[in-house]
């Protein structure tokens, strides 16, 4: 109605999920990126999660365009489905004939064994498959967890289905209970899509604009554009609908240019009195409150009893699913060509076995004695001066917690001479920080967009707290989940006798030593009893820990030997 008033050819904020009008902001840009990484990487899940409206879809959309010619691509969008109805329709995307004798519906065995055939055979013709599921929030843990078993054929090289879940922020909470870490441990990719700044906000009104043919100056005052951005607090669908509202106001006014009060009014019409409710919404309750036939008194008694037994059942049904932790990045899949039903990790990988070590009773306590105890924690995170930008100098921060001083150009080296080896991994869970149990280094890109390095020197069921010297800050840990990929870097103490880098411990110095701190630990039931021999009883205990049994006796294993065993370590959790 008011495109050619505004010299525009087009409607520029409708709320469809036009890849045209894509708005490629730096977290965009990211996002795209890390589903591009993930169908060209070797299976598992990739999350994408982000607030309702922030442009999840519309970036699906422009990834779809950019999916390699040899990868078959089957989209489900309505995933409140039961298993069978969902593996009905990954066959009936990826076009799968399924055959069924008998009386009676498919079953899921009727879907699951074309599915399979289909799956290998595509892989002998050197074809990707690629299975998308938005609004995966909605999926069940049954469901997911039916997801989770079809990535487990797999090859020597990479695993035979990739799937992308695309959901609001819950998704991410989903993922996180524990029923579902085997699902989260192999997760090879996340991005939560935040939402626009300021400057990006009028950045994408002006690209919707000229994308819809705008050739002048922008329809909008800079007081309009601020109050937008405030009013939609930078979500994409939000912003559309502000704009198209208040676009349709200046022309029924006559008026060339958006003001802020013609924001203001639009917003009225928009949204409800809170800015979060859409208006329709709005007048719906109105005319049920009008037409209900209740007293003004029975009205406020009603909805104050229903809303105090829905916040107490809400904060109820919290506090019995939240998860003990959220991973944040995830381990590879098992190397071997068979898949398991709970893989294993390997020495370069950490990750959460079913159930965490016990701390012996001899454990550090992370925190100083009572008379050297630092000032609490600053809430939120520290501003970008805070950050260690070399990774030497971080490794020099980390030292004195192991009661060392790393003054030399490489601390990694030095470290060797003390008895400590440095150990780095680019996908540490938050579930492997916990297996660990040991202050570290992470690499982080804060909400401001500055990216470098924090320690991180304790955790707790809720927050982390980062540091860097005596500064301290503490962080929820939704938020270090935002801001961390996984890097992960720390310290750990090598055994007796060992002189130099240990990358297989089942030898010499190392391995007697390993065979004897095993042997105790079985004797005192700390590990499950096992064959004769260093083989089988570190297998047993690699076992215990969720560390792939039968391989080398890595770094990931004497530090939970260390552990296990009270070795004069730092820790990172606190003492029960």
């Amino acid at each position: 109605m008011y495109a050619e008033f505004f010299g525009l050819q087009h409607d520029p904020f409708s709320i469809a999920p036009d890849p045209r009008y894509l708005f490629m902001s730096e977290r965009h840009r990211e996002a795209l990126a890390h589903l591009l990484y993930g169908v060209r990487g070797g299976g598992g899940f990739v999350l994408l999660s982000g607030e309702i409206g922030a442009g999840k879809t519309t970036i699906c959309r422009c990834f779809l365009e950019q999916v390699p010619e040899n990868c078959n691509v089957a989209y489900i969008f309505n995933p409140r489905l039961t298993v069978a109805d969902l593996l009905k329709s990954i066959c009936r995307e990826f076009r799968i004939e399924v055959k069924h004798e008998g009386l009676g519906p498919a079953t899921v065995h009727d879907h699951l064994d074309p599915l399979n055939e289909f799956l290998l055979a595509s892989h002998a013709r050197g074809e990707r498959n690629l299975l998308i599921i938005d609004e995966a929030q909605n999926l069940t843990p049954h469901v997911l967890e039916q997801l989770r078993l079809l990535t487990n054929l797999e090859t020597s090289e990479r695993k035979l289905l990739q799937i992308i879940l695309i959901g609001q922020p819950e998704l991410r909470a989903i993922v996180a209970r524990p029923e579902l870490e085997q699902l989260a441990q192999r997760v090879i990719a996340r991005f939560h899509l935040g939402a626009l700044d300021a400057a990006e906000t009028r950045e994408y009104i002006q690209h919707r604009l000229q994308v819809a043919g705008l050739k002048g100056p922008l329809p909008f005052a800079p007081a309009a554009i601020e109050r937008i951005h405030d009013l939609s607090r930078g979500v994409p669908r939000r912003i559309n609908l502000l704009c198209d509202r208040a676009l349709l106001g200046a022309y029924a006014n006559g008026q060339n240019r958006v003001e802020r009060a013609v924001v203001d009014k639009a917003a009225s019409e928009v949204f409800d009195s809170d800015g979060t409710t859409p208006a329709p919404r709005r007048a719906a309750t109105a005319a049920a409150t009008r037409t209900s036939g209740l007293g003004t008194l029975g009205m406020g008694a009603l909805a104050g009893a229903v809303v105090g037994a829905l916040v107490a059942a809400a904060a109820l049904w919290f506090w019995l699913q939240r998860p003990g932790v959220t991973p944040v990045a995830a381990d590879g899949a098992p190397a071997g060509a068979t898949a398991s039903a709970s893989p294993p990790i390997d020495e370069a990988a950490p990750a959460p076995a079913a159930q965490a070590p016990q701390a012996p009773a001899a454990q550090a306590d992370p925190v100083p004695a009572a008379a050297d105890t630092p000032a609490a924690p600053t809430a939120g995170w520290p501003g970008a001066d805070a950050l260690i930008t070399a990774e030497s100098d971080a490794w020099r921060e980390l030292a004195p917690l192991w009661g060392q001083a790393l003054a030399g150009a490489d601390p990694c080296e030095q470290a060797l001479d003390v008895g400590l080896q440095c150990y780095r991994t680019a996908r540490m869970t938050l579930h492997g920080l916990r297996q660990l149990d040991r202050p570290g280094i992470l690499n982080l890109r804060l909400p401001d967009g500055a990216s470098g390095r924090l320690l991180l020197t304790a955790l707790d069921e809720n927050s982390a707290v980062v540091a860097r010297g005596e500064r301290r800050w503490r962080v929820p840990l939704g938020e270090l989940a935002d801001a961390w990929r996984g890097d992960y870097a720390t310290l750990w103490r090598l055994p007796p006798g060992q002189s130099g880098r240990l990358a297989d411990g089942r030898d010499g110095p190392a391995g007697r030593w390993l065979n004897e701190r095993i042997v105790a630990l079985q004797a005192a039931g700390s590990v499950p009893a096992s064959g004769v021999g260093l083989a089988a009883r570190l297998a047993a205990f690699q076992r215990s820990r969720g560390i792939e049994a039968g391989g080398p006796a890595g770094p990931v294993t004497f530090m939970q030997i260390n552990l296990a065993s009270g070795v004069d370590e730092p820790r990172l959790l606190p003492r029960s």
